[in-house]
């Protein structure tokens, strides 16, 4: 299936592109000229999540966020599975349709994963690395893998499916003020019934099943990408991925890392602070 809506141009003033990858059609944004960043949203967001730091970028770069397949205006496919392979892979086709050389890949929440995932294989493609409030390996802690099962269960998917719970409870509630009412409506309106929720529904089992994709980034990132310049903005009040958890772990991977704290920001950090994050990555990749 596919979303019948058209976001507000003066929330959202990018022209839609479209891609259709072997899994189903991929939306996706591609705005300004320069160096280019590529922008990987998680659960329960959107390319939207990355709307202000696209705005404030895409005078100096070309800026590409894409919608993963079941998010967003992307196609709800038969049959694909919602996993963080399926969708690595088919962010990777969507890399080498637009023949990106020498990008930056931004990733947040399981964008990170994702982006890096794609990235790994096209490392001498790779000009560097941003991750914001996201990880790349094992998730190990008692409360991620309980609110993975937690959420698996079959009462939390019908209310995830139902009720839209993820993106009412955990993202439009959690953000509290910072979203307008027609900004959380953008978020609401992608996901409108229960066919369009499928894959809201499927990622949070993802915390423990893509248990063995996550121990290979855990190797492979330092790996392939451990030299490349990196940078990690990170809103130091997350419940999800706690800074003292997860900062230590990334600056183990990258030998090139700078680190900018947000101590006001929470988990969705795009959302919070898009101008900062936007001159950070400004002023680490000159």
């Amino acid at each position: 299936m596919f979303i019948d809506f058209t976001p507000d141009t003066n929330l959202y003033p990018f022209a839609s592109r479209w891609f259709d990858s072997s899994a189903g059609r991929m939306h996706y944004v591609d705005e300004g000229h320069g160096p280019t960043i590529l922008f990987c949203h998680g659960s329960p967001t959107w390319s939207f999540l990355y709307r202000g730091i696209v705005r404030s970028l895409r005078s100096r770069y070309r800026c590409i966020a894409v919608d993963q397949l079941g998010f967003g205006l992307s196609q709800r496919p038969p049959g694909f599975g919602y996993t963080i392979a399926e969708h690595t892979d088919a962010l990777g086709e969507l890399v080498d349709h637009l023949d990106l050389d020498d990008y930056i890949v931004v990733g947040h929440d399981w964008g990170g994963p994702i982006g890096l995932g794609a990235a790994v294989p096209r490392a001498d493609r790779v000009r560097g690395i941003v991750l914001a409030n996201t990880m790349f390996w094992p998730v190990d802690q008692l409360a991620n893998r309980a609110f993975s099962a937690i959420m698996n269960t079959r009462p939390m998917r019908r209310r995830i499916l139902e009720n839209n719970l993820l993106v009412e409870k955990f993202l439009i509630n959690g953000l509290g003020d910072t979203l307008t009412d027609d900004e959380a409506d953008h978020y609401r309106r992608v996901q409108p019934d229960e066919e369009a929720r499928v894959a809201l529904a499927a990622t949070p089992a993802q915390i423990r099943a893509a248990r063995p994709l996550l121990a290979w980034l855990d190797h492979a990132v330092p790996t392939a990408l451990g030299t490349k310049p990196a940078l990690a903005v990170w809103g130091m009040r997350d419940p999800v991925f706690r800074p003292k958890a997860c900062l230590p772990r990334i600056a183990s991977a990258f030998a090139d890392l700078t680190i900018v704290e947000l101590p006001d920001s929470g988990h969705f950090v795009p959302e919070e602070a898009p101008g900062e994050i936007a001159a950070a990555i400004s002023g680490r990749f000159r």
